[in-house]
């Protein structure tokens, strides 16, 4: 892979063999967030489970407690009150079969989607659609309720689903390049928090493999894993 002079010139600023301190290496990140942009600040961690198992999926959510820095935009399949209360709650899109007839025309300009139980029948037609875009709404996401409200407000605020891949490995963003150092921590430390907990009961072995975090366009840069076990409890 052809790599940028300034991807190189970062190369250089750090040791790629090295595991820092969660700290160090959040510092350490933000220094090479030099885009003309705002970089998203990601965390990557390669788990200690086999997803080829079905008992051995970790999939969740979690509210960042200084979100991600970015807004989402908010799909709600709804009808009645609930719709309404989609909406007084700020989604951005609320409907049924007509947002189901855009969405089947190749329309998808929102980031996450949420329905209530009983407009699963229109929505479950999109599988095909929303499946590999990560958009389905789902039960174990929180994207399937009643509490339209809520749920709405913690997405808006920063709540995000994380899933492990094919690879074992989980990704997620934890805040902006302009955060400061301690709340990109504090986001990370409740992130690794939640995969913690949610380590299935047939892992075996030692379960955080690896974590890098890196901007957007910057290298990763490697953090201890019982450091940041250390810091998440």
């Amino acid at each position: 892979m052809k790599r940028s002079k300034t991807y190189k010139e970062h190369l250089t600023k750090f040791d790629r063999h090295q595991m820092y301190e969660p700290g160090e290496a959040l510092d350490l990140v933000k220094q090479m967030a030099t885009a003309k942009f705002d970089e998203t600040i990601e965390i990557h961690v390669k788990l200690g489970v086999d997803p080829r198992h079905a008992d051995q999926q970790v999939r969740g959510t979690v509210s960042l407690p200084h979100g991600t820095g970015k807004t989402r935009r908010v799909l709600v399949f709804a009808k009645g009150d609930k719709a309404k209360e989609a909406e007084n709650a700020g989604a951005d899109y609320v409907g049924g079969e007509e947002l189901a007839e855009k969405i089947q025309g190749g329309w998808f300009d929102f980031e996450v989607a949420v329905a209530t139980p009983d407009m699963m029948s229109v929505v479950g037609k999109l599988g095909k659609l929303l499946g590999p875009r990560g958009l389905m709404p789902n039960p174990k996401a929180g994207t399937v309720t009643f509490d339209i409200e809520r749920t709405i407000n913690e997405l808006k605020a920063g709540r995000i689903e994380y899933r492990v891949d094919k690879t074992a490995i989980i990704h997620a963003p934890i805040g902006r390049a302009s955060f400061e150092t301690e709340k990109l921590m504090e986001n990370m430390t409740v992130f690794v928090d939640a995969l913690i907990k949610a380590k299935p009961p047939a892992a075996k072995g030692q379960y955080l493999r690896s974590v890098t975090v890196c901007s957007t366009m910057s290298p990763g840069v490697k953090i201890n894993p019982l450091a940041l076990m250390a810091a998440s409890r």
